[in-house]
């Protein structure tokens, strides 16, 4: 398996642009078979649906804190954000072939603005499970945005879109896409404007997404009803009440 660490030019390209693409092999074969045969467990569980069911299944799935926690992807994500890692989410993202929606344009930081103290060190690392292409809608960003603050949204059809608001006047001839093979991850801040378009190929195109944030940001206990979240390496700054600590 290829070393996981992050040049400097790489955590340079990820400071100026706010995403980074890693194509080595992020797990063994074998570990990730693993994340893969609970993926699929997950998703029939669930009766292949692609929407919030399969938001933090960490929490109802604790075989994946092996995946989560692991040193493989703590080395990409320290460089970036520091030494003392909090565990924010997981996700298993999943476009079906042909019917997947689209997901609009948006930054992650939109959807948990109060939830936490800063946005400026969260990072996201998603893997690909199936093969990520731009037929088979490929999360695309446009770079550079993650230091815009928060964007001006407008409504979108719910029917056609996994959210239904996104950010007003991108230009889509501005994006970066987001081609991984199985095994292969991608790295993106919290703030960075992105999205992806419909699957309208024949191919399934489905993810896993470990959020990670600084502990020198407080999560707001308040705002964070029923929300688990872990020390994944080194210590807590900020008085949060992880699961683990």
């Amino acid at each position: 398996m290829a070393d996981s660490s992050l040049t400097r030019d790489e955590i340079e390209f990820y400071e100026k642009n706010g995403y980074m693409l890693h194509k080595k092999q992020l797990f063994s074969a074998d570990k990730m078979q693993e994340l893969s045969s609970i993926f699929e467990e997950q998703w029939e569980l669930v009766g292949k649906k692609l929407n919030s069911e399969l938001d933090t299944p960490h929490f109802r799935d604790e075989r994946l804190l092996k995946f989560l926690l692991s040193d493989e992807v703590l080395d990409l994500v320290e460089p970036i954000i520091g030494p003392n890692i909090g565990l924010w989410s997981s996700h298993f993202i999943c476009k079906e072939p042909l019917v997947g929606r689209q997901t609009p344009w948006h930054e992650d930081s939109a959807y948990w603005k109060g939830r936490l103290s800063r946005f400026d060190k969260i990072v996201t690392v998603w893997i690909a499970i199936d093969h990520s292409t731009k037929e088979n809608g490929c999360m695309r960003v446009i770079p550079g945005t993650h230091n815009n603050g928060f964007s001006d949204y407008e409504a979108v059809d719910g029917e056609k879109n996994i959210f239904d608001t996104e950010i007003k006047n991108i230009d889509p001839d501005q994006a970066v896409y987001f081609e991984l093979e199985p095994g292969q991850c991608s790295l993106h801040d919290s703030r960075i404007i992105h999205g992806a378009a419909a699957n309208t190929s024949e191919h399934r195109r489905c993810g896993y997404t470990m959020r990670y944030f600084a502990t020198d940001a407080q999560v707001i206990t308040e705002k964070n009803h029923g929300h688990q979240i872990w020390l994944a390496r080194g210590k807590d700054l900020a008085g949060n009440s992880f699961v683990n600590a």
